[in-house]
């Protein structure tokens, strides 16, 4: 097997790819607490469609490939397919949602955030294991499955403690900032062990690798964090003032009930007829 190198940049990848992790679930925990006190369920449904962008995109998603930037195989260039990579994405995303949507809404229970846990942590790998399909090297790819097993199960576990926060959460910063924290390590964590499981075999006959090269990678991963954070922060405020703001009925001006003070009138003071 030809030499392997997971921190081919040293500290600045893993830091970073945590880093995005945490912003995004950080992000997503915010919209998701925001759910919970939602009035109406078109409300709710706006907050956790942004809690899924923000914990699928950013959280889960940029994490992995701003992490897959510092893989490298020096005896072979690495190159990414463009429509697996975006399938990747949508996994996540979708994924995710539709967990939010599962466990966050209708009645709460254990049953049901194990379930929503088992799905969202399969979107999750799914997810991983198509961007790895989506790399392309000088000869063929494997996988040990003992580690494949593993990186399933930290994913469903990670996936049903986040699920747990996104519904439990309570308290102001600190718990929201320990709870990010605690779902960022989990993701890095499925996913470092899921790349632990690779394996390459390259071929001297094989075709040269064809696709994007990976730091062509960091521009859009850059433009789309920043995008998708700066749209989530910017949809939330929006939301929040329509909540705060127009939460009741504004009465029209033409039915708003004017109150004319009577004039006071003394004991033992009469108006004289005809008089003012």
């Amino acid at each position: 097997m030809p030499e392997i190198h997971h921190f081919a940049y040293g500290w600045f990848n893993p830091a970073l790819a945590y880093l995005l992790a945490f912003s995004g679930c950080l992000t997503g925990l915010v919209c998701t607490t925001r759910a919970r006190a939602a009035g109406t369920r078109a409300r709710r449904a706006r907050w956790l469609v942004l809690g899924s962008v923000s914990i699928g995109g950013a959280g889960i998603w940029l994490m992995h490939f701003m992490a897959m930037i510092g893989f490298d195989i020096p005896a072979s260039p690495i190159r990414y397919n463009l429509t697996a990579t975006v399938a990747s994405l949508l996994f996540a995303v979708v994924t995710v949602g539709l967990g939010l949507f599962f466990v966050g809404t209708g009645r709460r229970g254990m049953g049901k955030l194990l379930v929503g846990g088992v799905f969202t942590g399969s979107g999750v790998v799914a997810m991983h294991y198509t961007g790895m399909y989506a790399m392309r090297v000088s000869g063929q790819i494997s996988y040990d499955e003992g580690l494949v097993l593993a990186s399933v199960v930290i994913a469903i576990v990670a996936a049903t403690v986040a699920l747990w926060f996104t519904i439990s959460v309570h308290g102001g910063w600190k718990s929201l900032l320990a709870a990010a924290a605690v779902m960022a390590l989990a993701v890095c964590g499925m996913h470092y062990t899921a790349m632990a499981a690779l394996r390459v075999h390259l071929e001297s006959t094989a075709a040269p690798a064809t696709g994007i090269a990976p730091t062509l990678l960091i521009v859009p991963i850059f433009v789309i964090a920043a995008a998708t954070l700066l749209g989530a922060f910017v949809s939330a405020l929006q939301a929040m003032t329509q909540e705060e703001f127009g939460s009741g009925p504004i009465t029209p001006p033409s039915q708003a009930m004017v109150r004319v003070p009577r004039p006071r009138t003394w004991p033992g003071v009469h108006s004289a007829p005809g008089r003012d």
